[in-house]
């Protein structure tokens, strides 16, 4: 089943597009359990910040790097995070703050997703003539291909889920090291390491692969179906930044810090 590809032109037409017709017969409620990542550019694939390191190609070789990297993040920030409980909670912190790592950014909300698909887009421009993407993600669908339950995993799930020598214990070198492991993806839901986090639903995903992009990894696997492309014209880009903006869906309330206040009041007065 090939990615479904939908073009929205305002908020309103993407949560339309986002909201069940029939009610979830378990709740009641007609809420989409999805997760969205926002894409500044709708040609892209589902690249993560690895492969997107000094360059998207080639994609194989940055899989040896992949380790050192996390290994020094490691060895240098142990000091801001002596309460961590495993290494996995070490691999978020390092996405989180920006190290290249095979984790993908996904948020619970379509708003936050629309918000960083939009961003640095000015009032009354086109958006630099480019569509943008608000991807979604049926990852209910996705844990029930490669076996795993149909709840995000916490981190210190993923070392009964994975353990590979009985010992109870799956750190990510062995994934990063592994030839011959199963392949698979879950969704995993961070721990609130500080109020960024909290403030945009975050969520990621994990991948068995480190070579290719997350889109083509669905694919291979036949999940690609699991995926929903929701495009924005590139002439309704400075709309849905506007009604963002309206809805106090900015850098101020995702980044509750002094970088998001100076982000939001840069953007405002360019």
């Amino acid at each position: 089943m090939p990615i479904q590809t939908i073009e929205v032109g305002s908020l309103g037409e993407l949560i339309d597009r986002l909201t069940p017709a029939e009610p979830d017969p378990r709740t009641g409620r007609r809420r989409d359990t999805g997760v969205y990542r926002g894409a500044g550019n709708a040609s892209w694939p589902l690249y993560t910040s690895l492969d997107r390191l000094g360059g998207i190609a080639p994609a194989h070789g940055k899989r040896a790097l992949e380790e050192h990297i996390l290994r020094n993040f490691v060895r240098y920030s142990r000091p801001h995070f002596p309460h961590a409980r495993n290494d996995w909670e070490l691999l978020v912190a390092a996405q989180h703050h920006g190290l290249p790592t095979r984790l993908l950014d996904w948020s619970y909300s379509p708003l936050v997703a629309a918000h960083f698909a939009t961003m640095g887009v000015r009032a009354g421009t086109d958006g630099g003539g480019t569509d943008r993407a608000i991807w979604r993600l049926d990852w209910q669908r996705v844990h029930r291909h490669f076996g795993f339950p149909e709840i995000a995993l916490l981190t210190d799930d993923l070392d009964r889920l994975r353990d590979t020598d009985g010992d109870g214990h799956f750190p990510p070198y062995e994934l990063m090291r592994a030839r011959e492991l199963a392949p698979f993806a879950c969704l995993i839901e961070p721990p609130t390491l500080d109020a960024r986090i909290a403030a945009q639903a975050a969520a990621f995903t994990l991948c068995s692969a480190a070579d290719r992009p997350f889109d083509a990894f669905l694919a291979e696997h036949g999940v690609e179906g699991a995926l929903t492309k929701l495009v924005i014209p590139a002439a309704h880009v400075s709309r849905v930044r506007d009604q963002l903006d309206l809805a106090s869906v900015d850098e101020r309330r995702l980044f509750p810090d002094l970088d998001g206040v100076a982000a939001r009041m840069r953007r405002y007065y360019e």
